[in-house]
């Protein structure tokens, strides 16, 4: 079994669980060339464990993920390194070392590329400078990464996901704990890997209106089933989001920028007119 044509990397099927309890139940999920596909549901619906499950650590009860025509999961060689060669994960959760470099912290992306930790990598310069300057870090190579605030750490991480130059890059609530600018920010490089540099890019996101202004795809989950998936005005409609979230959520035209807008309407929010 392939992926779909024009599909990077597929989930197929997957049955995930935690323990013995079953928490994503047959979910499927493509990544294209070029386009970003969000995640989007409640908390506990699934959302991190299918990207991990993409990402090769999070092994499936049932059916498997592929990488172009090759099974992850089952019935593969796929060496470790080959797969970082192709895909990427910028986790919710990354360690702030003490001591360490912009720079060095940026370099660790390069791990699939050395024959050993201090092996050479003939592209590894360009490819780290190339990261840096995308994500906007290039002024602060030298500092030490323990100096950064939590908004320009986050763009580091994110440029060492970047200098692993994957094809494939997955994002687990890239903005989440950022300020209004790193926020844009982080979008914008999210929009402009897919539009300029063909990245298939698969990102779980909590607010449905980032999810609206930057992704071609979205797949809605909640209690560990896809509720609906596709275009973006096709999945985040009144009727998806009121019934995954539990809660009526409006959807209209943002006036000033023409994107859905998604608005959760609690008993004391005005109602629209």
């Amino acid at each position: 079994m392939s992926t779909g044509e024009g599909a990077l990397l597929a989930g197929r099927g997957l049955v995930l669980a935690h323990h013995d309890r079953t928490v994503v139940h047959g979910v499927s999920l493509e990544l294209r060339q070029g386009t970003v596909t969000a995640l989007v549901g409640p908390n506990g619906s699934g959302k991190s464990t299918v990207l991990r499950s993409l990402a090769r650590l999070h092994k499936p009860k049932g059916g498997d993920v592929h990488l172009g025509d090759r099974q992850v999961w089952h019935g593969s060689a796929l060496s470790g390194k080959e797969f970082a060669r192709n895909v990427t994960l910028l986790t919710q959760q990354r360690p702030t070392p003490s001591g360490v470099s912009v720079r060095d912290v940026v370099a660790y992306g390069r791990y699939p590329y050395r024959s050993g930790w201090r092996g050479a990598d003939v592209d590894g310069a360009a490819a780290i400078d190339r990261a840096m300057a995308l994500t906007g870090v290039g002024a602060m190579a030298e500092r030490g990464v323990d100096e950064l605030s939590g908004g320009e750490l986050q763009r580091v991480w994110l440029a060492s996901c970047l200098a692993q130059q994957t094809s494939v890059l997955l994002l687990d609530e890239p903005t989440n704990h950022l300020d209004l600018r790193y926020q844009v920010e982080i979008l914008d490089v999210v929009r402009d890997l897919a539009d300029d540099h063909q990245v298939a890019v698969g990102v779980v996101l909590h607010d449905l209106d980032h999810a609206a202004i930057i992704a071609d795809r979205v797949a809605l989950l909640s209690e560990g089933r896809v509720v609906a998936s596709g275009a973006v005005g096709d999945v985040l409609t009144t009727g998806h989001l009121t019934q995954a979230y539990g809660i009526t959520v409006h959807v209209a035209n943002d006036p000033v920028t023409g994107a859905i807008h998604c608005r959760p309407l609690g008993r004391h929010t005005p109602r629209p007119v």
